[in-house]
């Protein structure tokens, strides 16, 4: 027996809850399927928790308009709706002269993004705000913050819950189907069902080409190469002496090795990069000890074994190592010709904090 729902939306991550209540708010009847026992378990629940203001992203691209126009959206939701954040701002730092053209040259970026509020601080400034930096120069972001992201997910759901949607839990998608402008979708797990929708979004994260490669029908050269880099954190025993978000300058892949506070207070750091071939979620324990040469440079006070193994996030990358830095990729018809579909590549860091204004484009997308 094939069931009928009008809207479909695969992977129940941050992204996937803000599509979802997205359409239903629309008035559409949606069905948000996840292959795990719970929502967000991947990329969603395996990152810093931080809400960004939008510095680092390539003018013009995904990343930064989205990121922009997500971040004031997400901080006014959390406020309505009791989502636990705090806006604690984010110390960016050269620790050496030569870095001081790379960091004027990011805050031209950042304003050019429409990232208006940085300052730029001197020496004497930041040690008035934290005294055991070791830094030159820096910029203060004070948009930059820390978010509860199970706590946005759990608000998240229930809006869609609210306005109608459904969510089914250990409900992978086996395999699917384009027929006469539908689609039919083959869902395993404990209670297998046959389903037919008019509009299809592709949210499944790191499983997101998958997805796309499962569809028959779909041309499988738009299907990108997926690669995976792995971030692993390393957390903190004492309690740090900072009271900001400390970030160096950034590096190819990634921002550095950040340190980051949570809503208690912990203090954990990372991440770094690991280009891996199959999804692995252990923390090595020796590479710990690089944490402690990239930390040093910009907090030199940090003691001897005071850092232990916490826990590792997974990013999906549409660049390899040594590739040139890729945009988040939301595929629509206006790509692959194929109506009311939308598939979302390589969707990872800024995704959480865009991901309200992610879900508004998405759903323009689907009215292509």
């Amino acid at each position: 027996m094939t069931e009928n729902v009008e809207a479909v939306v695969i992977g129940a991550g941050v992204v996937g809850l803000a599509i979802g209540r997205a359409l239903a708010r629309a008035g559409r009847e949606t069905l948000i399927l996840e292959a795990a026992d719970t929502i967000g378990s991947e990329i969603s629940s395996r990152n810093s928790e931080v809400i960004h203001a939008g510095i680092y992203y390539p003018a013009g691209s995904l990343k930064a308009r989205l990121c922009v126009a997500g971040r004031d959206r997400l901080y006014d939701y959390c406020r309505e709706h009791g989502v636990e954040h705090r806006r604690l701002g984010k110390l960016i730092v050269a620790s050496h002269e030569d870095q001081i053209p790379a960091l004027a040259a990011l805050r031209e970026k950042a304003k050019v993004n429409g990232v208006d509020d940085l300052v730029w601080l001197e020496r004497p400034e930041i040690l008035a705000l934290e005294p055991d930096l070791n830094a030159v120069a820096g910029l203060l972001s004070p948009s930059t913050g820390i978010i509860d992201s199970h706590g946005l997910m759990l608000a998240f759901q229930g809006d869609a819950e609210g306005a109608g949607a459904m969510l089914a839990l250990r409900a992978p998608l086996a395999c699917g189907a384009l027929e006469n402008g539908t689609f039919r979708l083959e869902v395993g797990g404990e209670a297998p069902l046959t389903l037919q929708c008019r509009y299809l979004v592709n949210a499944a994260g790191l499983e997101a080409q998958a997805v796309a490669r499962s569809l028959e029908g779909f041309d499988p050269k738009q299907v990108p190469v997926r690669y995976l880099a792995k971030g692993n954190y390393f957390v903190l025993g004492p309690r740090a002496p900072f009271r900001h978000l400390i970030y160096p300058m950034p590096e190819a892949a990634g921002l550095g090795v950040h340190l980051t506070l949570d809503l208690a207070g912990r203090t954990r750091f990372g991440p770094d990069v690991e280009w891996i071939e199959s999804l692995d979620y252990r923390v090595d324990p020796a590479r710990g000890e690089r944490f402690y040469d990239a930390i040093r440079r910009y907090w030199p006070g940090l003691p001897d074994g005071a850092l232990a193994p916490g826990y590792a996030g997974i990013r999906p990358k549409l660049q390899g190592p040594g590739g040139a830095v890729e945009d988040f990729l939301i595929q629509g018809p206006a790509q692959h010709r194929v109506p009311r579909l939308v598939h979302l590549f390589g969707i990872e860091s800024p995704g959480l904090t865009a991901s309200l204004a992610i879900a508004d484009l998405v759903l323009q997308e689907l009215d292509r």
